[in-house]
């Protein structure tokens, strides 16, 4: 699998091995479950539902996190461009993220709000350091390898994201069910103690490997140059049609994509699922995402790689109708394997549709500004992740039904398959 990958490209790689843990131990299962049950704890008796409040809430921290990336994505892209810089500004989000990851391990239980806020900080350390994790992409490898390096790195993020989720996973359940003596809260912040390790040990990697190899010369007074830059860029964008529409697809289309990672888990605790069981079905997707990741990357270098992308986006279609279904007043058994529908489709999309999405863009865009439109590229990506799940909150707290919130996605979906109908065929930058 990873025959002739170079260090470079390898210790590239390892960094989705290496973050995957945070987004799935922190975003999608554990802090979700550790929220949910504090502030469900916390609202009892204060509210008329505290599951779809608590759940709500969790909707607005993750648009919050959203809106402040959106903000200084393309700022940081453009500082970014600099020589020299992309390492610096990688460093600083990468350890943003790693210590409030560790800080949730100490923050108390009944403290709710406090808990959003602090995994709020992590989100953004998370995401910032992926903005110029993605931009490096460029840095290591060459436009024919971009496809099955990219894929390879969500490929092998949903494995290395398995073995602190299980070691987590076991400790969580075996306090569930008593058997060992610690607390639901203490094996909870176990976790976070966990996924900071993990995350921290396998960074080393891309730290001490990955250089910038692409850039602008510095200038006199560079921050201010750059949002100059900003500016020129916003203004030129349209000379790069194939980058411009691309963009306003990806906009629409990852809002679906970001907006299910980050609401599974609450929206299937709203449900009823247990939470034992919601571990069980997290993980078993992501066995399910490793050799799916791979197939879309072969897939891609035999039909190329817009007919994988538009796989992946029929296939979230497909989920938010199966989703319109799970109504509330059906009976958890039903519910529960349907989850597992959804879960198992998710896991055959998810890592195909974002790694392509990376590779493509990596080709199309002018090497010597990677950064500056992979600022872009993260902007419409993370601002399309404010709209979902606030409009997932909103009408799961006006109808009480989060599967009409989840359901009414698919408008994203096929609006962003007809927009990328439209992008050229294009395969260098121009």
């Amino acid at each position: 699998m990873l025959k002739n990958v170079s260090k470079k490209e390898l210790s590239w790689i390892f960094y989705d091995w290496a973050n995957s843990a945070y987004t799935m131990v922190v975003t999608s299962t554990i802090m979700s479950l550790y929220f949910m049950e504090s502030a469900k704890t916390a609202l009892a008796g204060k509210v008329a539902d505290p599951a779809v409040t608590a759940n709500a809430y969790w909707g607005f921290g993750n648009s919050f996190a959203t809106i402040i990336l959106v903000v200084l994505s393309p700022i940081l892209g453009t500082l970014a461009d600099y020589k020299g810089k992309k390492k610096m500004y990688f460093n600083f989000f990468l350890w943003m993220g790693l210590i409030s990851t560790l800080v949730l391990a100490v923050v108390p239980s009944r403290f709710w709000i406090g808990l959003l806020v602090v995994y709020v900080v992590s989100a953004i350390g998370f995401a910032g350091s992926n903005i110029f994790y993605d931009a490096f992409l460029v840095d290591v490898s060459e436009d024919k390898d971009m496809d099955r390096v990219s894929s390879l790195g969500y490929a092998l993020g949903y494995i290395g994201s398995t073995i602190p989720f299980i070691i987590c996973m076991i400790i969580v359940v075996l306090s569930m069910m008593e058997m060992i003596p610690l607390s639901l809260t203490a094996a909870y912040r176990i976790s976070f103690v966990i996924t900071f390790l993990w995350w921290l040990g396998f960074s080393i990697p891309i730290i001490k490997n990955v250089h910038q190899k692409y850039g602008i010369e510095p200038e006199p007074h560079y921050v201010r140059q750059s949002f100059a830059r900003i500016f020129k860029t916003l203004k030129e964008i349209k000379k790069h049609k194939n980058i411009f529409i691309f963009l306003l697809a990806y906009f629409f289309y990852i809002d679906g994509v970001d907006t299910i990672i980050k609401m599974a888990t609450s929206y299937g605790s709203s449900i009823g699922i247990s939470s034992i069981m919601l571990l069980v079905i997290l993980l078993v997707t992501q066995f399910v995402a490793f050799p799916f990741a791979i197939i879309y990357g072969r897939a891609a270098e035999k039909y190329g790689t817009r007919k994988p992308l538009y796989f992946g986006i029929l296939t979230y279609c497909v989920i938010c109708v199966v989703a319109f279904f799970m109504s509330p007043d059906r009976d958890v058994k039903t519910l529960t394997i349907m989850f597992w529908v959804l879960a198992m489709l998710v896991g055959t999309a998810q890592g195909g549709i974002q790694a392509l999405s990376r590779s493509y863009f990596g080709r199309i865009v002018p090497k010597d500004k990677a950064n500056e439109f992979f600022g872009f590229y993260n902007i419409l990506g993370k601002f399309a992740a404010v709209i979902g799940p606030v409009l997932f909150g909103a009408i799961s707290l006006a109808t009480g039904k989060a599967n009409y919130g989840v359901s009414s996605i698919i408008i994203l979906f096929i609006a962003g398959a007809v927009i990328f109908k439209f992008v050229p065929e294009e395969n260098e930058a121009e």
